[in-house]
């Protein structure tokens, strides 16, 4: 039992300590500020790593089962119309690719796998058929989805001025600009193998524009799948992103 006098001592070591980490804080904070540049008089603008935790839980999972996304298409096929591109194949190599680079996961394969339906829906609620596949291949997690890869065409007309090579006015004429969409559409689900519960769900999409009719469209589907990488490694690791604060100065 502390008297009055200890419970005083105590009070101003644990006020003092409070200064002391405070000052170091403010020290740091003040390094920061000596290093950034001014955006505004009153203001600097610092960066700032934060890490951003996994959006599922890895505690006792180390195995992975990356299963054959279902490809979503007019013509109901993986490949693309008039191409030698495999959707389906160069998705499936990606994937594998940067999830073994890029997490600490165990990459399992499963070999040919019959889905019971293509209806997402259903084949998401199916938990006997993921528990079933998990137990056969020993996987602690499966990855599957949906892929939509679409070549839209977006060429059209676009105002611009003009300036007369004989009089010197300035005009406004409509120019025909020829360009190229490329839009990714991945639907991610990770199922427990353990039990067949989905425990992750989440719709990833990017477009990118190319000038020219005729974009390569191998280049405009990698292009489309670099920017969504970080998104579907998050599901599976840590990652450092960098963020923008404003710091007002006296």
């Amino acid at each position: 039992m502390l008297d009055g006098w200890e419970r005083d001592v105590t009070k101003r070591g644990n006020r003092l300590s409070a200064v002391v980490a405070l000052s170091g804080l403010l020290a740091g904070l003040l390094g920061l500020l000596a290093v950034a540049p001014a955006t505004a008089e009153g203001t600097v603008e610092v960066r700032l790593k934060l890490p951003m935790r996994a959006r599922i839980d890895l505690a006792g999972r180390n195995t992975l089962l990356p299963a054959p996304f279902l490809v979503v298409s007019q013509e109901g096929e993986g490949r693309i119309e008039g191409t030698d591109i495999d959707v389906q194949g160069e998705f499936e190599r990606y994937l594998n690719k940067v999830l073994r680079r890029e997490t600490d996961l165990r990459i399992v394969e499963a070999g040919r796998i019959d889905y019971p339906t293509y209806d997402l829906e259903m084949l998401a609620r199916d938990e006997d058929f993921w528990r079933s596949l998990g137990e056969r291949t020993e996987a602690d997690l499966i990855l599957a989805g949906t892929l939509d890869f679409d070549i839209q065409d977006r060429s059209g007309y676009r105002t611009e001025e003009y300036t007369s090579p004989f009089d010197g006015r300035t005009m406004y004429r409509q120019v025909l600009v020829e360009q190229t969409g490329f839009e990714y559409d991945i639907v991610v689900m990770v199922f427990d193998g353990k039990n067949g519960e989905l425990i992750y769900n989440d719709n990833f999409k990017d477009f990118k524009s190319f000038e020219g009719e005729q974009a390569d469209p191998l280049q405009g589907m990698f292009e489309n799948l670099y920017a969504l990488e970080d998104r579907i490694l998050g599901v599976f690791t840590q990652k450092d992103i960098e963020v923008a604060r404003v710091i007002f100065t006296p």
